[in-house]
Parts: C-alpha cells; structure tokens; sequence
C-alpha cells in the first residue's frame, strides 16, 4: 500500500490508476436550461451523502457550502457523523456532471484507516465492506 501526501492530507496512490478524479469518469447528457435551485459556488465539486435512520427513511443530508468537499464528507465518515450512510454523490454544477463515488470513497476510507492503523467505526464499516468489499489490505511495519 503507498500513499501520496498532497497538501497537508494523505492519499492512498493504490486506487488512483482505477479513479484518478473522484466524480470525474461520467458526465451528464445536456439537456435545454432550467432555472436551478443550486447556488452557484463556482468550479467546485460538492459530494453529498444519502443517509438513512432506522424508521424515518433516508435523506440527503443537509450540509453547509464550505463543508461539502471530498476531505470534510470523508473526515466526517470516519469520525461517525453519519448514521447509515448508503451512497456518496458528487456532482459540478459548472462543469454539468454528476457522478455516484460510492466505491471510491469506500476504498479511499479503508486505505486511510489502514494507514493509521485504525478499525472503522460501526456506522461506517457496512459502508465500506457494501461499497469495497471485505477485504483489509495489510501492511508491514519495517523496523
């Protein structure tokens, strides 16, 4: 397992031959203009998470402007501010795309808590064995 550090965050280099983008492998068909409800925050990716709770069903969770970007959604799963978390979108309002990152998030968490040495929380490990599967990839300490 390798990791990149980028800025100041870690980032498994494993999966990047598999999704070098996040969100960026599909883009919508152009459809004629609407109005959007949208705010227009520029080129930015936001990534929002569909979240369920028990018998009240399940909702896409509300979250501010500055704190719908990749490294907050995936500090926020891994520090269980989710429920049940079922499914990851990411979308750019000024590119037109939209993108289920369900999978790559999923493997971006578990190569992040490997790194760290860390077992997954319980709201978040049925996510990541859903959208990654059972297997941890182990690594050596070298002395």
């Amino acid at each position: 397992m390798s990791a990149q550090l980028i800025g100041s965050h870690w980032i498994c280099t494993e999966h990047q031959k598999e999704a070098p983008h996040f969100g960026r492998s599909k883009k919508m068909h152009r459809k004629p203009w609407t109005p959007s409800i949208v705010p227009n925050v520029g080129d930015q990716n936001v990534y929002l998470v569909l979240d369920c709770f028990d018998r009240s069903g399940c909702a896409w969770r509300e979250a501010d402007v500055e704190a719908t970007d990749l490294e907050t959604v995936i500090s926020d799963l891994m520090s269980g501010q989710y429920n049940d978390p079922q499914r990851i979108i990411a979308f750019n309002t000024f590119e037109h795309w939209a993108d289920d990152v369900s999978d790559d998030v999923a493997r971006e968490i578990r190569c992040r808590a490997d790194l760290r040495h860390e077992d997954l929380s319980s709201s978040i490990e049925d996510f990541v064995i859903r959208h990654a599967g059972r297997e941890r990839q182990l690594n050596l300490r070298l002395a």
